[in-house]
């Protein structure tokens, strides 16, 4: 890692490393974009092609690294058959075109199951976390240790800062949702219980059974089968009852959450988990007649994405706020996704998503082609972002989020570029949604592997 890069790192628990603007920001940032580019596009076969196509040699500026960005779609590129097919040798040598480290010493012999793939190749220091694909396929996101040992740090900074919670071992975590066991959720988790978890103190696990990657994939394609008409009876059958039986289990879980959070509300709590789990556990707590003056004056929560479509009454946030006794300064609301490996966390007086130093923030058109000039103030554009802490893959993404990026000096007095909290997926706004290289990146990620 170069230096520029490392500059830009260190600052990660420094405690004023949101107060540097964007153009204080920018030189060093050049360099560190340009040092990552020299050391990767040798390695990562998707980026030579990418560079030698744009006639990319050298990152002078932040709008030359546009063309080599990755489409969010690339790391969903590999053929459909290679999974439906449990190809594991395919789909490991599609691995290598998105890894800039030789995929090696894998075992593939009797493999059962995406599952078990997953395992083998975290066994050998190549650890997979893939987005849910309740529209499509996968997105498959390769990661190297150094990555895993990124997360612990930074979600600790970002939850602390983001909070003002101080990570003293003092509280009880209360898990209010299913979590999908991907290796850097695991490692995150992990890091967040031994922050701030009191170890004497009972652990929650919400009571459903794990989302694996496995279950995720069976699903999708059980209903495009369906969809196809060419799933069988007793698939269906089997596929009816597998989902009534979760379902029921997810509402189970409501009241018992509830009831453990009452028995502990003696506590200091840290829920955490999505707003529909959240809303669905405060209304079982009211139910039960217990609200706001039963709980500690210091509790916080960790809310995780947005509504993912959930239909909540408008005064959503207040009614878990005050059941639960969460004062202003305690809730933490956190923007990132699965192809980053740092956060992006809200502040308390200003409401913005706060971009870290070692995140370059890109605004580019709709179409994802080019870069929006932005000298100052706020914009709205294409969210496009390069992650200069990633390690086991090419940190710059184009996503489908459009946002808000201003760089004026936000109400928390921070001067560090930030996000206004109306993120909207492109895909949801228009019902689809097209990236101008999409294609071409796919069909170059199609021939090389």
């Amino acid at each position: 890692m170069g230096a520029a890069a490392e500059k830009l790192m260190a600052l990660v628990a420094d405690p004023e490393r949101f107060t540097f603007s964007a153009e204080e920001l920018r030189e060093t940032q050049v360099a560190a974009l340009d040092e990552r580019f020299q050391e990767r596009r040798g390695a990562i076969k998707l980026l030579a092609l990418r560079a030698r196509d744009a006639g990319i040699e050298t990152i002078g500026k932040i709008a030359d690294i546009v063309p080599v960005l990755f489409p969010h779609t690339a790391y969903k590129s590999y053929p459909e058959s290679y999974l439906m097919d449990e190809r594991w040798d395919r789909l490991t040598k599609w691995l290598g075109t998105v890894s800039p480290y030789p995929i090696e010493g894998v075992d593939l012999d009797g493999i059962q199951g995406i599952d078990d793939w997953i395992a083998r190749l975290a066994e050998k220091g190549y650890f997979i976390s893939c987005s849910s694909g309740t529209t499509g396929k996968s997105a498959m996101l390769i990661a190297s240790q150094k990555d895993m040992d990124w997360s612990k740090i930074d979600t600790v900074n970002v939850f602390s800062w983001g909070s003002g919670v101080v990570p003293a071992q003092d509280r009880l975590i209360v898990g209010c949702a299913p979590v999908a066991t991907v290796p850097k959720n695991a490692t995150i988790a992990k890091a967040q219980y031994d922050a701030f978890a009191n170890p004497e103190w009972p652990r929650w696990n919400y009571p459903v059974p794990p989302i694996t990657v496995g279950s995720l994939t069976s699903m999708v394609v059980m209903r495009k089968k369906i969809a196809e008409g060419t799933a069988r009876p007793d698939e269906i059958a089997a596929f009816e009852e597998t989902s009534a039986q979760r379902a029921q289990l997810v509402a189970d879980a409501i009241p018992r959450t509830a009831q453990f959070i009452i028995e502990n509300r003696h506590r200091k709590l840290q829920l955490s988990g999505l707003w529909s789990g959240l809303w669905a556990v405060a209304k079982a707590v009211r139910d039960a007649g217990y609200g706001r003056e039963d709980f500690d004056p210091d509790n916080s929560i960790y809310v995780g994405g947005g509504l993912k479509r959930a239909q909540l009454p408008v005064d959503y946030q207040e009614y878990v706020f005050d059941t639960f006794n969460i004062p202003e300064d305690r809730h933490f609301q956190n923007y990132s996704m699965q192809e980053l490996n740092s956060g992006m966390p809200k502040c308390r007086e200003g409401g913005r998503y706060h971009v870290p130093p070692w995140i370059v923030p890109i605004l580019l058109d709709k179409s994802g082609d080019t870069a929006l000039e932005h000298s100052g103030g706020e914009m709205e554009g294409r969210a496009a972002f390069f992650d200069l802490s990633l390690d086991g893959r090419w940190g710059g993404v184009i996503t489908g989020d459009r946002i808000k990026l201003d760089r004026s000096p936000c109400a928390c007095g921070n001067h560090g570029p930030s996000i206004r909290d109306d993120i909207a997926r492109y895909a949801d706004l228009e019902g689809d949604d097209k990236i101008g290289c999409a294609g071409t990146v796919d069909a170059y990620v199609r021939g090389v592997s």
